[in-house]
C-alpha cells in the first residue's frame, strides 16, 4: 500500500480521493510548518509528499525521503523545492496552475484599487476615531482608475486574466513580457512595449513573473526612479522580485505614489519591516488564492498529481519532465 504524507491538513474533498485509492497518508495536524528534522523523520518511509508552498522542501529533505516518488506541491510556483535534487533522484515534483488563475487576479485588482482609493488608510482613520468632519474637499483623495493605463509585467495566465478586467475600467493596456504574443494582443487590445517603457508609462504596474535567479529584485531603485510619481505598484507574483529596501525609500520619499504587496520576502513579514509604518502602502498576508473555493480545488489537484504517479502514470502538472528519463512512467 502506498503511503503519502501531507505536511498540513487539507480540505476533506482531497483527503477522500486518497482514501478512494487505498493510499494510506498521515499529516501534520499543526497549522505551523513542519521543521525541516521533523519532516526528515516523516517523510522516511512515504512514497509521496503533499505539501505548501511554505514548506521548504531542501536538499537533505529529498534525501530523507528513501522512497520518496512524488512531490506534489500546492501552488502555482514551485522556487520552495530544490527541483534539481528531486530530478537526480528520480522524484516527480507537481504543481496545480491555472486553477488559481481568476482568484489572484481579482486579489491583483482589489490591491490595485484599495491603494488607488487609499482605502486601508481611510479604514484605519475611522477605527481610530479621527473622522470629525463630515465632509472636506480634499479629504482622503486618491486616484482614479478608471481611463488610465495598466502596465502588466509578465503576461501569463493571471497576468491576462488582470488584463481582461481591465476593459470595464476602459484602460490602455501596456505589457511586457520575456515572450511577445500577438495574438494576445488583439484579443486583450494590449501594446507590447520593453519594460522600461511600460515602467515610464503605466499608472498602475502590476507584476506577475515567476521567482527564479533573473528575477529576484526584478523592480529594484532603477525601476522605481522610472515610474511616474504618482504610479502604483502591486505585487501578488512573489516577494524577492520586489527589492523592499528599495520600495521603502521610494513610497516614503514620495517617488511614486503607493503599492500593495501580497507577498513578501521573508514571510510572515517581520515586525521590523519598515514597509508596516507607511500608510501608502497596502499588506495582505500572502492571500491571492485564499478563497475558499480554489484552495479546495488546489488540495484536489495536487492529491490527484500525486495519484497519478504512484499509479505509475505521468501526473497531469508535471514541473520537472526531465524526470522521465531518470524514472519512466510504468503506464503509459
Amino acid at each position: 500500500m502506498a503511503k503519502v504524507y501531507l505536511t498540513r491538513r487539507i480540505p476533506d474533498k482531497a483527503l477522500t480521493l486518497l482514501q478512494k485509492e487505498n493510499i494510506e497518508f498521515e499529516f501534520n495536524p499543526k497549522d505551523e510548518p513542519p521543521s525541516e528534522a521533523s519532516l526528515k523523520r516523516e517523510i522516511t518511509n512515504v512514497d509521496g509528499l503533499i505539501c505548501l508552498l511554505t514548506e521548504k522542501i531542501t536538499p537533505g529533505i529529498i534525501e530523507a525521503g528513501k522512497k520518496l516518488r512524488v512531490i506534489a506541491n500546492i501552488a502555482v510556483g514551485f522556487d520552495n523545492i530544490d527541483v534539481r535534487k528531486a530530478t537526480e533522484k528520480g522524484i516527480y515534483v507537481t504543481n496545480t496552475p491555472g486553477v488559481l488563475t481568476e482568484t489572484t487576479a481579482d486579489l491583483a485588482w482589489s490591491l490595485l484599487m484599495a491603494t488607488a482609493r487609499r482605502i486601508s488608510e481611510a479604514e484605519r482613520y475611522v477605527r481610530a476615531g479621527k473622522w470629525k468632519i463630515q465632509w472636506n474637499l480634499m479629504f482622503m483623495t486618491g486616484q482614479d482608475i478608471y481611463g488610465k493605463t495598466l502596465g502588466i509585467l509578465g503576461l501569463g495566465r493571471i497576468g491576462q486574466a488582470v488584463a481582461r478586467r481591465s476593459k470595464g475600467f476602459n484602460m490602455r493596456i501596456l505589457y511586457y513580457d520575456e515572450n511577445r504574443t500577438p495574438e494576445l494582443e488583439s484579443e486583450l487590445e494590449a501594446e507590447y512595449a520593453d519594460m522600461e517603457t511600460v515602467l515610464r508609462e503605466s499608472d498602475f504596474i502590476t507584476v506577475h513573473v515567476p521567482l527564479t535567479e533573473k528575477t529576484r529584485n526584478f523592480i529594484g531603485e532603477k525601476q522605481l526612479n522610472l515610474m511616474k510619481k504618482t504610479a502604483i505598484l502591486v505585487n501578488t507574483s512573489r516577494g524577492p522580485v520586489v527589492d523592499e529596501d528599495a520600495l521603502y525609500e521610494a513610497l516614503k520619499e514620495g517617488k511614486i505614489a503607493g503599492a500593495g504587496l501580497d507577498v513578501f520576502k521573508i514571510e510572515p513579514i517581520q515586525m521590523s519591516n519598515p514597509l508596516l509604518t507607511l500608510d501608502n502602502i497596502v499588506l495582505l498576508p500572502h492571500i491571492g488564492s485564499a478563497s475558499a473555493e480554489t484552495r479546495t480545488k488546489m488540495a484536489v489537484i495536487a492529491v490527484e498529481n500525486a495519484i497519478a504517479t504512484l499509479k505509475g502514470k505521468v501526473p497531469p502538472n508535471l514541473a520537472n519532465p526531465e524526470v522521465l528519463k531518470v524514472r519512466p512512467p510504468t503506464l503509459r
